[in-house]
């Protein structure tokens, strides 16, 4: 099996050399990019191109496997799915890769009416938009490891095909300038990022709100308690209603909060960072500049797909879906049992960042117990778009995700 993610020179190709794929692209006239339907064709060629990456071993897909929910499903040695291997080979992140489905829907980073940080991509909120998160992984030396702008840009001018649909969709001089050539890139990566692929409103749960199938007792009841605002804290969070209510709800509400999450100790361990290594999250996105009230504060991603996208936190460090359940709940329970990590059969790690702690969000509904936890876990399940639901566990809240290929990181890793 190749490594998932990896796309041969035959399949990039093909994706190319389809006569009417081809004629499409050549017979456009240049307009500035504006014709998304066109640019996504660009944009999913690219997704999936290895060469934009230093050693050509990584593309977008490699971490964004659209037959994983557009997450990362392979595995690392020592630290399995948390965090992602880099182009070189060896060198590890300390995040958690996010799902790459239903990104389209975040807002530009900035702050609401109320004053809080919203939005943005990533973990932390650092790129602005699609565009900005496309334009970051080329160049990050732990990833795809591109030294430099021009340098990508060679490698998009080695393939004719390219050359051709850049010159169609951007104007005939948009190779002469490297920031210009960049920038195009970016924008037909988020195009195909906003196409209807990555975004399909397809779960059960989407086809239970259109009266096209039934939610089973448990799961049902795990779909009033999340949508309470007396029996649980989730909706503070997880909003269930999107901009046309129901129908499109993303299960997030895109701020920032410090939930208290531990750090993942075997992969700090793996990836050399350094033991005095504390990652703020917000606070160490640019545009917020160092806000003491930002630190530890991880943006809230959506639910959907959550079941087969483990493991979970913005650092992997649970493994369980059941388990990142059952972490929201010890705030709330006064029980021995609650306090235990179920993972590790020992008293849940101290928070990574202690201070900005979401006490009065955590804190503000009653303790669940197990019934309600398994019938929590049993909803989010029908957030599954309907492709995945064959990756759904059976029985654990862990996903079943497509084998991959261990990867043994076996050189001395450099710190992130």
């Amino acid at each position: 099996m190749t490594r998932p993610g990896y796309i041969t020179s035959i399949v990039l190709a093909s994706i190319f050399a389809m006569a009417p794929v081809r004629a499409g692209l050549e017979s456009l006239q240049a307009h500035g990019g504006e014709d998304y339907a066109t640019l996504e064709k660009l944009g999913a060629a690219l997704f999936d191109d290895p060469n934009i990456s230093m050693n050509r071993t990584m593309a977008c897909s490699t971490c964004h496997m659209q037959a994983a929910g557009f997450s990362d499903a392979r595995e690392a040695d020592k630290v399995g799915r948390d965090v992602s291997l880099g182009d070189d080979g060896f060198s590890l992140g300390d995040r958690n890769a996010p799902t790459a489905a239903y990104t389209k829907f975040s807002p530009p980073f900035g702050k609401n009416d109320a004053g809080e940080y919203v939005g943005g991509q990533f973990w932390d909120g650092r790129a602005g938009s699609l565009e900005d998160q496309a334009a970051g992984p080329p160049l990050n030396p732990i990833e795809m490891g591109m030294p430099d702008k021009a340098a990508v840009v060679q490698r998009l001018k080695e393939n004719p095909d390219y050359v051709a649909a850049f010159g169609t969709q951007f104007g005939g001089d948009v190779f002469q300038d490297d920031e210009t050539a960049f920038a195009a890139m970016t924008k037909a990566l988020a195009s195909f990022e906003r196409s209807d692929q990555f975004s399909t409103f397809d779960s059960k749960y989407d086809r239970f709100l259109r009266g096209e199938e039934k939610l089973t007792d448990q799961e049902e009841l795990g779909r009033v308690l999340m949508s309470s605002t007396q029996f649980t804290n989730c909706n503070l969070c997880h909003e269930i209603r999107g901009s046309k209510g129901l129908e499109n709800g993303l299960f997030t509400n895109h701020k920032y909060f410090n939930i208290g999450v531990p750090a993942n100790k075997a992969v700090r361990a793996a990836n050399g960072s350094k033991a005095d290594t504390v990652d703020l999250g917000l606070a160490q996105n640019p545009l917020v500049a160092g806000d003491p009230s930002a630190r530890g504060k991880f943006k809230v991603p959506t639910l959907r797909n959550v079941a087969v996208t483990a493991p979970y936190m913005h650092n992997g460090v649970f493994k369980d879906l059941r388990t990142a359940v059952l972490f929201y709940v010890k705030y709330k329970s006064k029980k021995p049992s609650r306090q235990i990590n179920p993972e590790t059969g020992e008293k849940w790690d101290a928070p990574e960042v202690p201070d900005n702690i979401a006490m009065e969000e955590l804190t503000s509904a009653p303790a669940l117990d197990d019934k309600r936890v398994d019938a929590i876990v049993a909803f989010l399940k029908t957030l599954t778009d309907k492709r995945y639901e064959h990756l759904l566990p059976k029985d654990a809240g862990q996903a079943t995700v497509p084998p991959a290929q261990p990867i043994a990181v076996s050189v001395t890793p450099k710190a992130p």
